[in-house]
């Protein structure tokens, strides 16, 4: 139609009105269904949510029988008292297992205290053992000096003394 309108315009108005009014018209047309679509859009939403809770509930409504019917024979006292007879019944089984393992005929009153200070004798001798057999170990010492050292007199001073001992031990370590 604006095509048509845009062809007539400059010669034949009257036709170029009337195409241009169609257009408008068709649009209004197409913005009502636009908005009929919608309305049908939201309303399948709706059957749709509608029917999923109604599902949902349904469900819900049967897992709740369900419990019901399977604490109906229950009670607290009931899982409380079973509880304890189960335990009462597994320290039975554990003494039972306790005297099987027990060996019969053999005496069993060997002290531990008595098998731990045995075990220290016996870590004490080895040790005893291993310090006794130590190997001497050999020194080497320098050989002593060939030469006599000479005697120091009296009558020098300090000094001199001093002086002579440093010489003395010079001639020694170079000998």
């Amino acid at each position: 139609e604006v095509a048509t309108a845009v062809k007539h315009g400059t010669k034949n108005k009257r036709l170029a009105l009337h195409a241009l009014g169609r257009k408008k018209q068709f649009e209004k047309q197409l913005n009502h269904i636009d908005g009929v679509l919608q309305t049908i859009e939201f309303q399948r939403e709706a059957l749709e949510n509608a029917s999923t809770n109604a599902e949902v509930l349904q469900v819900m409504g049967g897992a709740s029988k369900a419990l019901k019917a399977a604490h109906n024979n229950m009670d607290i006292d009931q899982v409380h008292d079973l509880m304890e007879d189960i335990a009462e019944q597994q320290e039975v089984a554990n003494e039972i297992a306790e005297a099987i393992s027990n060996p019969v005929g053999f005496d069993r009153a060997i002290d531990d205290d008595e098998l731990l200070r045995e075990l220290e004798q016996l870590e004490q001798e080895e040790l005893d053992k291993q310090l006794l057999d130590v190997q001497p170990t050999p020194v080497v010492l320098p050989d002593a000096p060939s030469t006599d050292l000479p005697t120091a007199s009296k009558a020098k001073p300090a000094k001199a003394d001093h002086d002579k001992d440093l010489e003395d031990l010079e001639m020694w370590a170079n000998a």
